[in-house]
């Protein structure tokens, strides 16, 4: 949801920032692995040890090479399905270094297992909405759709870390992380039907398709 009206602007601001990178012969490849080793960083070093505001603030420096890279890639006119392969495959490590970072704190020094526990279903949950769309897709489906894609759970997740960090009381992170894991649950549900109405309609045309073959065949 927020990938569809949030595109556009985000493209326009990092563009100039992409052409300086290109201009410097960066690659986009080497910007998705930097991009994610930040924020690998920031979510395994920065939050295990209780700094969730610097640490959502050092996250937020490299989350966006996402956009960056795919920008670069376009510009380039790269074609080739590597750099889609490598920016999906580098995105589950960075996400499950973030949930996985909030689930050490509060299950060590923050001291409060419920947060823990929703962080750690919230990754569970977020890797499933991925799959179902990659998996969907590898079979030739279109399973674009949900609540939760990964933009909202990463805006809604840092932000609630970073606020916490900042003194807000860690219900507001808990109720936030909780509110992910319904979302993602729905999300999971809208993709799986989606690509259930999908399969039972190519099916369907098959099937038509098979009866206009056979009554062909009698005419002949």
């Amino acid at each position: 949801m927020l990938n569809k009206y949030a595109r556009g602007f985000f493209t326009a601001l990092f563009t100039p920032l992409a052409s300086w990178l290109i201009r410097h012969r960066v690659s986009p490849d080497a910007v998705t692995v930097v991009g994610t080793l930040g924020v690998m960083v920031g979510g395994l070093v920065f939050y295990p040890l209780g700094q969730l505001f610097w640490g959502t603030m050092f996250i937020v420096l490299f989350v966006f090479s996402d956009v960056i890279d795919g920008i670069m890639a376009r510009q380039q006119e790269r074609k080739g399905k590597w750099g889609a392969f490598l920016d999906s495959t580098l995105d589950r490590f960075a996400d499950g270094a973030l949930f996985a970072g909030v689930s050490i704190w509060f299950f060590t020094g923050g001291d409060n297992d419920a947060i823990g526990v929703a962080a750690v279903i919230c990754l569970v949950l977020g890797m499933l909405v991925s799959y179902i769309r990659a998996k969907a897709e590898s079979l030739g489906f279109d399973a674009n759709v949900g609540l939760a894609e990964r933009a909202e759970r990463l805006v809604f997740l840092l932000t609630a870390t970073g606020l916490v960090g900042l003194g807000v009381p860690d219900v507001v992170l808990l109720v936030v992380l909780v509110a992910l894991s319904v979302a993602s649950c729905v999300t999971i549900a809208q993709r799986m039907g989606t690509v259930r109405r999908q399969s039972a309609a190519a099916v369907a045309s098959g099937d038509r398709d098979r009866d206009l073959d056979q009554d062909m065949g009698k005419d002949t």
